[in-house]
């Protein structure tokens, strides 16, 4: 096959795990033998083709005020202009329409939209190719990809979003085949009107960390015992929360908060902990580095996590897991086998449960125990690549056959 990969970002451009997994799905994809190409935003105008890896690249100027990759952080009129243009953005068909033409694939895999805008979907469809949508996040409910706000998650799309969002789900059924990273992912677009008719699936992304030979043993003693935190430093990742409740466990322990996050969002977490020197901010770590100095690591998530890799990284290097009971984590982390489940609306349940691992060593030594052998399906490559590969040739063996666009 022939695969075109149309995504808001990719390589180097790193925003999150959905372009890791996108890169290792599209070379993973190129050494099976098939012909892929990317298709991606960038920050210069017009567009231009490079190469990562080997595989072929095009990136597009983005056709609204500002690229969203810049780290420079804009006013909230600035951004709520820049969400109204991308809520449909006709100017970003030419450059994907160039790219179909040069290139004639089979197949169009879309993952983040954002920049894009679902202007792409009618694109795709004016040149009468399948299509495949990858959900990584909740950018077709809500522009900000999180429906978090106001320190809570929402349950259902605010006015405003349902305003952005307005057509949206009908114009999906352009779509021929949906995939979830997650089954919450799919349902949740699914329960709101979108990809009526579309074959659908939840292939959930393989760890970007090649599995290991053995389980990484506990770096030192059981007492103090070690907590950590490895991903974004902000607030719907539930790092404030988690800082308040370590504060006030009534034994000793230890805290190690790995990443970085947006200045203003370090600097009052920072503050939170100024008083506790049990607390560590230790920047940015390797995975294997950094869960062989902590015993449990805590996934507080205070939005719906899509699907939530931290967890499953964590448990490939057999630490437990304490995590919210939060969109795809669920999946993940099941309560009693590989961790404990806390919950948000009851604030005090992440601390009860890292006092739970405090009193019950046995407890904590089994789901160490069983946490590898519970995400094994998780770590392997090739088992996820396959699933693609199936929902690719369904699409194409099911879908008539159509002519190819004639180039410009």
């Amino acid at each position: 096959m022939k695969l075109l990969f149309l995504s808001s970002l990719y390589a180097p451009d790193i925003g999150g795990g959905a372009e890791i997994i996108l890169q290792r799905t599209v070379e993973g994809l190129r050494a099976r033998g098939h012909q892929v190409v990317v298709l991606a935003t960038g920050a210069r105008a017009g567009l231009h083709r490079e190469e990562v890896n080997q595989v072929r690249v095009y990136r597009a100027g983005l056709h609204n005020f500002y690229w969203h990759f810049s780290p420079r952080r804009r006013s909230r009129l600035a951004r709520l202009a820049w969400h109204l243009r991308d809520r449909d953005n006709p100017g970003m068909r030419r450059p994907l329409r160039r790219v179909i033409e040069l290139e004639q694939p089979d197949l169009v895999v879309c993952h983040n939209l954002t920049g894009w805008s679902v202007s792409a979907w009618d694109e795709i469809s004016r040149c009468d190719l399948p299509i495949v949508q990858v959900l990584h996040d909740l950018y077709l409910l809500c522009p900000s990809s999180t429906m978090f706000k106001k320190g809570r998650d929402c349950r259902q799309p605010c006015g405003l979003c349902s305003r952005f969002r307005q057509g949206h789900a009908e114009r999906s059924m352009q779509v021929d085949a949906v995939v979830g990273v997650s089954r919450f992912m799919l349902e949740r677009l699914l329960g709101q009107g979108y990809f009526q008719g579309a074959h659908s699936q939840v292939i959930y992304n393989a760890s970007p960390y090649a599995p290991m030979p053995e389980p990484v043993g506990p770096a030192g003693p059981p007492a103090p015992l070690r907590f950590g935190y490895l991903g974004t430093l902000s607030e719907p990742k539930g790092v404030g929360w988690m800082i308040e409740q370590f504060k006030r466990l009534p034994f000793d322990a230890s805290l190690a908060i790995a990443g970085r996050g947006q200045e203003d969002d370090e600097r009052g977490f920072r503050a939170m902990a100024a008083d506790d020197p049990r607390i560590r901010f230790v920047g940015y770590q390797q995975p294997r580095d950094f869960y062989a100095g902590i015993d449990v690591a805590l996934v507080p998530s205070m939005w719906n996590e899509p699907f939530g890799m931290v967890a499953v990284e964590a448990c490939a290097h057999s630490r437990p897991v304490i995590a919210s009971r939060m969109g795809g984590l669920t999946e993940i982390i099941q309560d009693s086998l590989n961790g404990l489940l806390c919950s948000p609306d009851d604030p005090d349940s992440l601390g009860l449960a890292m006092l739970r691992l405090h009193q019950q060593p046995d407890l904590l030594a089994r789901l160490a125990a069983q946490a590898r052998r519970s995400v094994a399906g998780l770590l392997d490559l090739e088992l996820m690549l396959d699933s693609y590969e199936r929902v690719f040739t369904h699409t194409l063996q099911t879908r008539p056959a159509a002519p190819r666009p004639n180039p410009a």
